[in-house]
């Protein structure tokens, strides 16, 4: 990689001492292609991590065929844990890049997700493995959520704010895109011996046929390995992103990190326990169907619009296409009453499905906007501070950056609760009720609560 010939241009190893993304005279002869090689390593990367993710969201459904005996609310938990510990996780990895670097951490969270894999693999074909040991290596899945705060603040820092929201919603989309790469191949890779040589066995069907469920685990070993590979020889760290945490952690008192950590949650939260619990859902409501044929097509819808939803967040400002998407996401919430079955009888499973598919197209393009929102949003109100503080523009910027950053780990924490909020719900509304019904409701008033919030604090006085 060649240098721009400045004094202060220095570099170790993987390491940029200079880096001004907001030069543009940089940006172009430098700046741009290094960053977009960063961003198109980082891709993957989250793309494996969102497949270990949502493992149990593919092996779940299939247990109690192998021999295990768990119930259905056993199974919901099993799908909703790894996003309890991915949310918990996800606070401390939002301020890890500055102080490990980007390159470095990448590599080593990506290394990490060999161990649940692994591990689950094993697990899956002792039909005697207690629950206790499912819900550890659920939990261990989690780590593989956490990645996302650390991926989406260290390509943050590449990238200068004008490009942010394309930048931010190809690697959030793309990584998002792993959910329904999951779904499409652990149902195909479970039907055959892959890896007999390495110790997997077929299980038999209570029903009849075979299963190789450490299929669904172990197919993502190779790849995790070649992409902590090209992580670590591939990427770079930034000295311009180092930070303390006692630098980073005052984002906390801010209150727009609160306000727009909500709309966060009412979009990524959306997508992510949809995508954990539709399986399971479906199962329940329309038992004739083999939803893991099907399955798969909600987060890869999801996933390809949430870098729609940056672009247009560009474009058209993030509030606009936040506020526009909460109202429609609103809307399809309330349709989905009418596809329900009562008490087993009736309901519709391709209207059921249609509106899950929209509802999962929603809450992918609103993950991007609200992303582009806290971007800006965060840049803005800093360098504000800042210069009335008498910082300079320098320090305001740099400042800035830093704090963006912190932000987008954060919120991205919250977010990923929806992952055990949604399936949780929709398990404790089926066991009080037969219904998910309780559920859909308090999602609907929850998506109403955001149109409001979207308008009366950010609309009216158009801050994104």
């Amino acid at each position: 990689m060649s240098q721009l010939a400045t004094p202060s241009s220095k570099k170790t190893g993987a390491l940029i001492q200079d880096w001004r993304p907001e030069d543009s005279a940089f940006w172009q002869q430098r700046g741009h292609r290094i960053a977009t090689r960063n961003l198109w390593i980082s891709i993957p990367c989250l793309l494996l991590a969102f497949c270990v993710w949502m493992l149990f969201s593919a092996v779940a459904v299939n247990l109690n065929k192998v021999g295990f005996n768990f119930t259905t609310d056993q199974l919901f938990l099993l799908t909703a844990l790894p996003s309890v510990s991915g949310a918990i996780l996800r606070v401390p990895y939002s301020f890890v890049i500055p102080l490990f670097g980007g390159r470095r951490w990448t590599a080593i969270s990506t290394c990490f997700l060999l161990v649940p894999c692994l591990w689950l693999g094993v697990a899956v074909q002792d039909s005697s493995t207690p629950y206790s040991v499912f819900v550890i290596i659920s939990l261990l899945c989690g780590f593989a959520g956490a990645n996302f705060a650390s991926s989406m603040a260290n390509i943050s820092f590449f990238f200068p704010k004008a490009r942010q929201g394309g930048a931010l919603g190809l690697n959030g989309g793309l990584g998002n895109l792993g959910v329904s790469v999951m779904q499409l191949v652990a149902p195909l890779a479970i039907s055959f011996s892959l890896f007999g040589l390495f110790g997997g066995t077929a299980q038999n069907q209570a029903e009849g046929g075979q299963l190789w469920l450490e299929n669904a685990a172990w197919i993502w070993v190779p790849f995790l390995l070649v992409a902590t590979l090209a992580a670590w020889f591939g990427m770079n760290d930034l000295a311009a992103a180092k930070a303390s945490l006692r630098q980073q952690l005052p984002v906390l008192k801010r209150g727009h990190l609160w306000m727009l950590s909500l709309l966060y949650l009412a979009t990524f939260g959306s997508f992510i326990g949809f995508s954990a619990g539709f399986a399971m859902l479906s199962k329940t409501q329309f038992p004739d169907v083999v939803i893991l044929h099907y399955a798969f097509f909600g987060p890869f819808l999801g996933a390809l619009a949430r870098p729609v939803g940056g672009a247009l967040s560009d474009r058209f400002g993030g509030v606009r296409v936040t506020l526009i998407n909460f109202v429609v996401m609103a809307i399809f919430a309330a349709l989905l009453f009418l596809t329900l079955p009562n008490a087993g009888e009736g309901g519709s499973f391709i209207a059921f499905y249609g509106i899950f598919m929209v509802l999962f197209l929603t809450a992918g393009l609103g993950s991007g906007s609200t992303f582009q929102m806290i971007a800006v949003i965060f840049r803005k109100i800093t360098v504000d501070r800042v210069k009335a503080a008498g910082g300079s523009d320098e320090s305001a910027q740099r400042e800035a950056v830093t704090d963006s950053a912190a932000a987008l780990g954060f919120i991205s924490a919250i977010g990923a609760a929806g992952g055990f909020f949604i399936p949780q719900a929709f398990g404790t509304s089926l066991a009080l009720t037969g219904s998910p019904a309780g559920a859909m409701k308090v999602f609907l008033v929850f998506y109403i609560l955001c149109v409001v919030i979207t308008w009366a604090v950010y609309g009216r006085k158009k801050k994104a």
